[in-house]
């Protein structure tokens, strides 16, 4: 009996080893596990808190960006300029271009006095600007709605740019400035704003002796000169014609036909009423369109001046218009004004938003029209009667060949040639 316990219990002995070697194992590779699986969730934690922290440091980063751009738009700016930020503005100017080389400034050519030359200096004298922004417009993001010519005159011709809005600015400004030009008005526009590329349409008005509208045997310097109703009818058909969408390429210069920058469109071309001025009878013709080249609209007064006195025919206007080249004489710069300029879109998105102002200007149609007839009107009434240019240039029209093209069609290298699109 003894003996047969004892071989059961070896036989359970056995069977217990050869059963426990495999649960040992099991024991052991857990045992592994759980020292491997935490090494494993360790090295992860450990990137994903590299990670955090990127992301923490992130918003330093975008910090230190937004630090550097503004020290850079502050570099340069003194102390005053970064307390007191300047506001963008539009003025509303008026001048009599005599005696000017134009609107256009050309910084470090003082010999050809601008109008923009006066300007920029009354605008750091009256405290406006910083000193160092007359040397480089585009600091205070200076822009012209147009730029006028050697002579031309302007009642409404707008600018936009950043200043300082001190107290009472326009006196001040005005100080600064020789009485025939003047700052009328100033309103403030959107951040973005740009007088040139706002601006949809532009109005000229030119001023003449209504001799021009005579016959071509009649004594040009007869100061007694009236112009009938009937001429003035047929002048004013003429001007119609030019209504709509054009090609003007024989307008202005260096334009081929085939330029889709020389089309323009004109909504409205008339010749007012004549008046009496020195003895001598004027008359002011009234054109809009939404842009024009240099020369066009003296160009067009030019052409049409042609047909009334009998150098050419009617037709020879819509001639102008097709690939031929035309010989189209160009009117005197004298009696050429800037009137006014037009932002309807501006002013249909901006102008109701209860922020800003629509860029109109009735309160200054008084200053207006004081302006014009104290300093345009008068320069231009004097400048002719003294200098007769209008007469001088009439005498040239027989030299004109208006029955044959000037030079055949243009040659094609005239349609890759930049034309210098101004006002």
């Amino acid at each position: 009996m003894l003996k047969f316990c004892q071989l059961v219990s070896v036989l359970s002995i056995q069977r217990l080893k050869s059963a426990g070697k495999p649960k040992a194992w099991c024991r052991i590779e857990r045992f592994r596990g759980l020292c491997v699986q935490p090494r494993k969730m360790s090295e992860e934690e450990n990137q994903n808190h590299s990670n955090m922290t990127k992301l923490k440091r992130a918003p330093e980063s975008t910090e230190v960006e937004t630090e550097a751009k503004r020290l850079k738009t502050d570099e340069g700016k003194t102390d005053e300029e970064k307390r007191f930020p300047k506001r963008k503005v539009v003025l509303l100017m008026a001048y009599s271009g005599k005696g000017y080389y134009g609107m256009q400034r050309n910084p470090g050519n003082s010999q050809f006095k601008t109008i923009e030359d006066e300007l920029v200096t009354a605008l750091i004298k009256a405290g406006c600007i910083p000193e160092n922004h007359g040397d480089d417009m585009k600091k205070m993001s200076f822009q012209r709605c147009a730029r006028t010519d050697k002579g031309v005159s302007a009642a409404g011709q707008v600018v936009s740019l950043k200043l300082w809005l001190i107290e009472n600015i326009l006196e001040k400004i005005n100080t600064h400035l020789p009485p025939q030009i003047r700052v009328l008005g100033l309103k403030r526009v959107t951040g973005g704003f740009n007088s040139k590329n706002n601006c949809d349409a532009r109005t000229y008005s030119y001023m003449l002796p209504t001799i021009a509208f005579s016959q071509k045997d009649t004594d040009q310097e007869d100061t007694s000169f009236r112009l009938d109703t009937e001429t003035l009818q047929k002048v004013n058909k003429l001007f119609a014609l030019y209504k709509g969408t054009h090609n003007f390429h024989n307008f202005t210069s260096q334009k081929g036909p085939r330029d889709p920058s020389a089309k323009r469109y004109i909504t409205q071309m008339s010749c007012g009423e004549p008046f009496v001025r020195q003895g001598a009878e004027f008359a002011v013709i009234t054109v809009r369109g939404q842009s024009f080249m240099m020369h066009q609209i003296r160009k067009m007064i030019g052409l049409v001046i042609a047909v009334v006195k009998g150098y050419a025919q009617e037709e020879i206007i819509e001639r102008s218009w097709g690939e031929e080249k035309v010989d189209v004489p160009k009117a005197p710069g004298l009696g050429l004004v800037l009137e006014r300029v037009h932002f309807d879109r501006y002013n249909k998105r901006f102008g109701g938003d209860g922020l800003h102002e629509t860029l109109e200007w009735q309160q200054e149609e008084d200053a207006i029209a004081a302006f014009k007839e104290a300093h345009i009107y008068p320069s231009i009434v004097e400048t002719e009667c003294q200098e007769k240019s209008m007469i001088s240039w009439m005498s040239t029209l027989p030299i004109h060949d208006f029955t044959a093209t000037a030079t055949g069609k243009q040659e094609r290298k005239d349609e890759d040639e930049d034309g210098n699109a101004s006002d």
